[in-house]
């Protein structure tokens, strides 16, 4: 592999604008075919976006958290399932950075400068919840491990060269063990029917012995030991995303309305980008994403003010302004997308426009975790200062 190194945040800008122009040409065609986006992620994965939060030692541009979110604001505006992919790629970058070795670390971000894509292997269907990991890593004789279970909502895998994979060892300790896409035992399938997301693949993987080398595990449940960012970071990105797609349906409405619509015929006027009733809905709608767009902003600014000063009180500030993000983010991007048939009129609702991948993409990623959950730790943090828990959800 081979990738571009990108030098700074306003490089990483830069790509990230460029690249998102270029998805957006046929990310309806992709949604409506199912074709998965192995050349784009290889294009994402050649232009360097995918190392850019590498430390500067390592020969990475080390952006900020609120580079990382505006670079996935960009590319979910364009096309929500390729955004999507490198959510998880970026949560396990961090896993590296927080419980890494130094031999690690160096292995790795080699890895991903090289152009490396990591995808995911955590969640599991028929537990008792989504916490409740069951996958197993056990201890060989030789100090290696043999990893065990089955994966669902692998987003991500299908296409990485490396899948993080999170098990429990004997003890019932957390870990996380990276493991090449091509390890024997190891299988990717492509059994993803979601409504939304059509084309991020994210199926099953199933770890049938799968050998690993013990310096290819690390220890995650030390991560929530201490004040941390992992949960905050990660949920910032599907914030990101959420905006990202309310973004592109408004975009596209108005778009449409200026193209296409008809006006109301009691309106008395020409064409229905004058219709005064249109005018006040899209102001309202563009209110709506400019808060989630403020709010997303305010959160990754939370998140890099506590990385340069890492304490419980920082931490819990990040989390709390980043669930605050995910709330708004997450509505927004489900009323925008449905609008949209709202202020465009009857033509819209052809199946042949696919103007409904908005509203599918939106209904389906905000459905990661709950934000009542989220509504609730604000709720208790403001009227009680109680730090939210350290987990990666929040």
């Amino acid at each position: 592999m081979a990738a571009h190194i990108i030098a700074d945040d306003a490089e990483a800008l830069a790509v990230a604008a460029s690249l998102a122009e270029e998805f957006r040409a046929e990310a309806s065609a992709r949604d409506v075919e199912r074709r998965l986006p192995r050349a784009e992620l290889d294009r994402l994965s050649a232009s360097g976006l995918l190392a850019v939060t590498v430390p500067a030692d390592h020969g990475g541009a080390d952006v900020s958290t609120k580079t990382l979110a505006e670079i996935f604001r960009l590319l979910a505006a364009a096309d929500a399932s390729l955004a999507q992919i490198p959510q998880s790629h970026f949560a396990y970058v961090n896993v590296i950075h927080r419980q890494g070795t130094e031999e690690q670390r160096k292995f790795f971000f080699a890895e991903l400068l090289a152009g490396a894509r990591l995808g995911n292997a955590q969640s599991e269907a028929g537990t008792k919840h989504v916490q409740d990991i069951r996958t197993r890593l056990e201890l060989r004789p030789d100090g290696a491990y043999d990893l065990t279970g089955i994966k669902h909502y692998s987003t991500g895998a299908l296409f990485a060269h490396w899948i993080p994979v999170l098990a429990r060892t004997d003890d019932d300790a957390l870990h996380v063990a990276y493991v090449p896409h091509d390890a024997p035992g190891l299988t990717v399938v492509d059994d993803w029917d979601g409504l939304g997301q059509r084309t991020t693949a994210s199926g099953t993987v199933r770890l049938e012995g799968v050998h690993v080398p013990a310096d290819r595990v690390l220890p995650h449940h030390l991560t929530f030991q201490e004040p941390q960012l992992h949960g905050a970071v990660a949920q910032l990105l599907h914030a990101a995303i959420d905006t990202g797609i309310a973004a592109g349906a408004l975009a596209q409405a108005a778009l449409f309305v200026r193209t296409k619509s008809r006006p109301w015929f009691e309106s008395g006027v020409e064409t229905a980008a004058e219709d005064p009733l249109l005018i006040q809905q899209f102001g309202e709608l563009a209110v709506q994403v400019r808060a989630s767009e403020a709010l997303l902003g305010d959160a990754a600014r939370a998140v890099d003010t506590a990385r340069a000063d890492l304490t419980d009180d920082t931490a819990a500030k990040a989390s709390i302004a980043v669930a605050a993000s995910k709330v708004m983010a997450a509505r927004t991007a489900v009323e925008v997308a449905g609008a949209l048939f709202e202020v465009s009129g009857t033509r819209s609702a052809l199946n042949s426009l696919n103007l409904h991948r908005y509203w599918r993409d939106a209904r389906t990623h905000t459905l990661h975790d709950p934000v009542r959950w989220k509504i609730q730790h604000i709720g208790r943090y403001v009227l009680n200062d109680t730090l939210p828990p350290r987990h990666g959800l929040l």
